[in-house]
């Protein structure tokens, strides 16, 4: 685990209508502050990678499909600086990942439909606060799995 990430498993109501998927709460111990919510959709083999923030901490969890989301510790300083961290999440397990600052982040979708990953960060979205890396040519060392052809 890289140091300051949490993988909170989260709740979910079934019954005979359908369910009610619980994320993220103002009462939660880990719940920081509202900055916004938005869902990133990503069809199956596709990858979405790598974004560094500045200053934002973000709340990912998958509602619909699986994803494999990867985590690289770029803080100096912090005692799992250089260290991977992949979890899969979705509907067979849903959980919230909290991804403090200074960490690389990225997902691929996989499975055979599109991943819907919700995110709440404690901060609105600024351009001028996010770092944006090639997934493919970058010094980071995870390969992901690419489909050719």
């Amino acid at each position: 685990m890289i140091d300051g990430v949490k993988v909170i498993p989260l709740r979910q109501f079934v019954d005979q209508r359908g369910k009610v998927m619980h994320m993220l709460k103002a009462t939660d111990p880990y719940f920081q502050r509202f900055g916004e919510i938005y869902f990133s959709c990503a069809w199956p083999g596709m990858i979405k990678a790598w974004h560094i923030h500045k200053r934002m901490t973000l709340n990912n969890a998958v509602i619909s499909g699986h994803a494999e989301l990867v985590l690289y510790d770029l803080r100096e300083g912090s005692p799992t600086y250089r260290q991977l961290q992949v979890v899969y999440l979705g509907e067979s397990n849903y959980v919230l990942v909290q991804i403090p600052p200074g960490i690389a982040n990225g997902y691929r979708a996989y499975g055979d439909k599109m991943v819907i990953l919700a995110n709440c960060p404690d901060l609105p979205y600024d351009p001028e606060e996010i770092i944006r890396i090639d997934p493919l040519q970058n010094d980071i060392p995870y390969d992901w799995p690419v489909k050719h052809g």
